[in-house]
């Protein structure tokens, strides 16, 4: 293997390490805000369902399937 070729694979595996290294970074944010977006929505849901339950309702909506169900 020729020095130019060895150059040239360790310039690849570096912008391979850097590419892989810039998704991880982007994998961990998206996980934390899937994670606080789940925990705001189930804390609407439960608002949901205990306004609705105050107002007299049987079942709460959020329980319901849909009409088309």
């Amino acid at each position: 293997m020729t020095e130019t070729a060895t150059q040239e694979m360790q310039e690849r595996m570096a912008y391979l390490e850097r590419t892989v290294s810039d998704l991880s970074d982007v994998i961990a944010r998206q996980d934390r805000e899937i994670q606080t977006l789940t925990r705001r929505v189930a804390m609407l849901m439960q608002r949901e369902a205990e306004r609705e339950s105050d107002l007299g309702g049987t079942v709460p909506l959020a329980d319901q399937k849909p009409p088309h169900w």
